[in-house]
């Protein structure tokens, strides 16, 4: 049977040095020339069974300390070099499996320092956020990306675009979409430009919502959509055309840096115009006041859904025809942002919205069903918050149905110009906070992260309810 052979040159060279050994007074103890020790320390000659076994005997050493961890230090320094810091100076696998060999101890304060920078980024990203709400400007580093910013723009002003809301308005009006918004567009694209809308199979356009041919002058939309979702595709092509000029102008007001920031807003104003046109805003404030703001009815009375009637919600700020300031947060079911809007901004400093307690999370456990609820902020602010899930286009037997949720509040004081004033439950209202990080509520059973702004509790006598203790 062949001999076993190891290749473990650093750590017999680690041994000997802890030993205070020369090569020449290791080699005569184990019956080799310097040389060939030489060579087995630098890896170009095998570590023999027989040879592991003399030195553990001559040197009284434990054969385990000649194994090492290798595989798992080399694991976590590819970690490390997968870095974008360290990008343009990753090594191969084998250079690091090498580091990982030859010194170990080295390899272990990396990732230790790699682990330490990472918290701290952290850390500091979290501060710089409480250093925004108190109203100063910390310079972050770090780029960002064109949606990034096309999100802080849009999340930070009033959801109401006076301009396009006037136009839309008028466009409605002009097609005579009163009695059906849908068949006066189709009518509006055929008549005045030639364009023929047309419903395609899944396996005719699997990837795509909606697609415009402009050598046929055909509008395609997928057949996975449903009825409200084609309707404004069909609103959203219109009014690139029609109201072009003023979604421009709303457009270079936003002082995007970045022509793809450019590209990404043009679409979102295009998505809020063709609400606007689905529901014209003297027709849905008019319909919003008298149903109480429920949405279940607005989305009846308007054919739209429940995303489509609870965002126009948050665009009724027409001075003189002012509706409820309603604010809306959409996210998936692992708390990824999604969209955030309202009616004066979106509340990120007073609100937050990261809370896990918030009911938008519960609401993936009750799909479909309306959540309403009062929640406290830490400085007693209340809020009433109305969650419910939201359908992604339909998908086919065996495909993961895209589901999401959305959480649609105001200011307490307005809960009883709502529908849900009736059902909200009894009892004081649900403790919530902005995030993890920036609420210092003690003993929260949902806390999921310590608190930026106190030190660790960290007694061994003494556990508390919440999983991170604080002082």
């Amino acid at each position: 049977m062949a001999e076993a052979k190891i290749f473990a040159g650093p750590r017999v060279r680690r041994l000997r040095n802890g030993l205070g050994m020369t090569q020449t007074a290791m080699a005569e103890g184990l019956g080799i020339s310097p040389s060939y020790l030489n060579l087995i320390e630098r890896n170009q000659r095998p570590l023999t069974v027989q040879l592991i076994l003399k030195m553990a005997s001559v040197y009284k050493i434990d054969i385990e300390d000649l194994q090492g961890e290798t595989g798992s230090v080399a694991g976590e320094l590819r970690q490390v070099f997968a870095d974008p810091l360290l990008a343009g100076e990753v090594p191969g696998g084998e250079e690091l499996v090498e580091v990982a060999e030859a010194a170990p101890n080295a390899a272990q304060g990396m990732i230790k320092l790699h682990r330490a920078y990472r918290e701290q980024a952290a850390r500091l990203s979290d501060l710089a956020g409480l250093l925004a709400e108190a109203g100063h400007d910390p310079v972050l580093s770090g780029a960002r990306l064109p949606m990034d910013e096309v999100r802080d723009r849009l999340e930070n002003r009033p959801n109401f675009h006076a301009a396009i809301e006037d136009a839309a308005e008028a466009f409605h009006t002009h097609i005579g979409g009163a009695d059906d918004i849908g068949a006066a567009l189709r009518e509006w694209l055929r008549a005045e430009h030639g364009i023929v809308v047309r419903t395609l199979p899944i396996h005719a356009m699997p990837n795509l919502r909606r697609r415009y041919d402009r050598h046929s002058m055909r509008l395609f939309l997928s057949e996975r959509l449903y009825p409200h979702d084609q309707l404004r595709e069909i609103a959203q092509e219109a009014c690139q055309i029609a109201l072009r000029d003023e979604i421009s102008a709303a457009l270079d007001a936003l002082a995007l840096s970045t022509n793809e920031a450019r590209r990404i807003a043009r679409f979102e104003l295009a998505r809020y115009a063709a609400l606007a046109v689905m529901m014209p805003y003297g027709a849905f404030i008019a319909a919003a006041r008298r149903a109480r703001y429920d949405v279940g009815i607005l989305c009846a009375r308007f054919r739209v859904s429940f995303e489509q009637a609870a965002s126009r919600l948050t665009s009724m700020g027409r001075p003189d025809a002012q509706g409820i300031p309603f604010f809306t947060m959409e996210i998936d079911i692992a708390g990824n942002r999604i969209r955030r809007a309202g009616a004066n901004g979106f509340p990120q400093a007073a609100f937050g919205g990261q809370c896990p307690k918030l009911n938008i999370h519960a609401a993936f456990a009750a799909p479909g069903q309306v959540l309403p609820e009062i929640v406290e902020m830490p400085g007693g602010a209340r809020y009433l918050t109305i969650a419910r899930t939201l359908e992604g286009p339909i998908a086919g037997f065996g495909e993961r149905v895209r589901r999401t949720a959305l959480l649609l509040a105001c200011e307490q004081s307005h809960a009883g110009e709502t529908a849900y004033a009736e059902a909200l439950p009894g009892g004081p209202p649900l403790a919530v906070g902005p995030a993890c990080r920036l609420c210092e509520r003690p003993g929260c059973l949902a806390r999921a992260e310590p608190p930026v702004t106190r030190p660790l509790g960290l007694d061994e006598m003494v556990a508390g309810m919440s999983v991170f203790d604080f002082q």
